[in-house]
């Protein structure tokens, strides 16, 4: 719901990726959010346990999972009228290398990685960890299409940001 209400006073759009493109990224999410809400899958195997029952792994994931979602939050407010579901350049859009963004580049990402990989912890199936592996493919395009267009926006200015900050994990990735 916050994310909804936030969505209307954003900027105008200069520049939006194409359908095709938006449904490479948006079709692993809306996947891997089917394979963790499935009560049944005609594969069992993916339904078994990963590793033996242990109630910190569930604790664990749960943790994970809602920071995950809390860092998202946070980086979608610090990135302000800026933000769009799709890979798109807005009319006198800013760079914003403070809050979440002084660490990474793409923190909605890193938030929304960490919250599936802490539902597959808790989870402990691996069902859970293949929609984890669905749910990066498609940052990853993402990623990868949205680091193309800031460097095109921002020039050496982007250059410079990405010479001192990760695209998802603090000092390694």
């Amino acid at each position: 719901m916050i994310w909804l209400a936030a969505a209307f006073r954003n900027k105008r759009t200069a520049r939006r990726e194409n359908l095709a493109s938006w449904v490479l990224h948006m079709l692993p999410l809306a996947i891997a959010a089917a394979l963790l809400a499935a009560d049944w899958t005609p594969w069992p195997l993916l339904q078994r346990e990963v590793l033996p029952y242990q109630a910190a792994f569930y604790w664990i994931g749960l943790a994970l999972t809602f920071g995950g979602l809390a860092f998202t939050v946070w980086a979608r407010f610090r990135l302000g009228t800026n933000w769009s579901g799709s890979v798109q350049v807005k009319a006198e859009h800013a760079l914003v290398r403070s809050g979440p963004y002084r660490w990474v580049r793409h923190p909605i990402y890193t938030g929304l990685l960490a919250a599936f990989l802490g539902t597959a912890i808790a989870m402990d199936q691996w069902l859970g960890l293949l929609a984890f592996v669905i749910v990066l493919s498609g940052l990853f395009y993402k990623l990868r299409l949205e680091e193309r267009w800031m460097t095109e926006t921002f020039g050496d200015a982007y250059r410079d940001y990405r010479k001192h900050s990760k695209a998802l994990i603090p000092g390694i990735l």
